[in-house]
C-alpha cells in the first residue's frame, strides 16, 4: 500500500510540476519556475522513499529533498511579494 500511495503522490507532484511550467510559459513569471522546481523536487523525494521502500522515513537525506522544495516556496513567495521582475 506505501508503494502504490508514494507513486500517486510522485505523479500528483510532477503532473503540478508540468502545469506550473506550462503557466510559466503563458504569463512569463519567474514564480511559477521557482514552484515547478519545488513539485520536482518534492517527486523526487516520493521517488526516492518508494525505492528504497521505506514507509517510516528513516533516512535523513531524503529531508534535505523535501528542506529544499520547502526553501525554495518560501523564496518564490518572498520575491513575487517584493515586486521581482517577470523574466528569469
Amino acid at each position: 500500500m506505501f508503494l502504490f500511495l508514494s507513486g500517486v503522490v510522485m505523479a500528483g507532484c510532477f503532473v503540478a510540476a508540468t502545469f506550473f511550467v506550462r503557466y510559466r510559459r503563458r504569463s512569463g513569471d519567474r514564480f511559477f519556475v521557482f514552484f515547478a522546481i519545488a513539485f520536482a523536487l518534492l517527486g523526487l523525494e516520493r521517488l526516492g522513499l518508494a525505492v528504497r521502500n521505506a514507509p517510516e522515513e528513516p533516512h535523513t537525506g531524503m529531508y534535505f529533498l523535501r528542506l529544499a522544495a520547502f526553501v525554495l516556496i518560501i523564496i518564490a513567495i518572498l520575491d513575487k511579494n517584493r515586486g521581482g521582475s517577470r523574466d528569469v
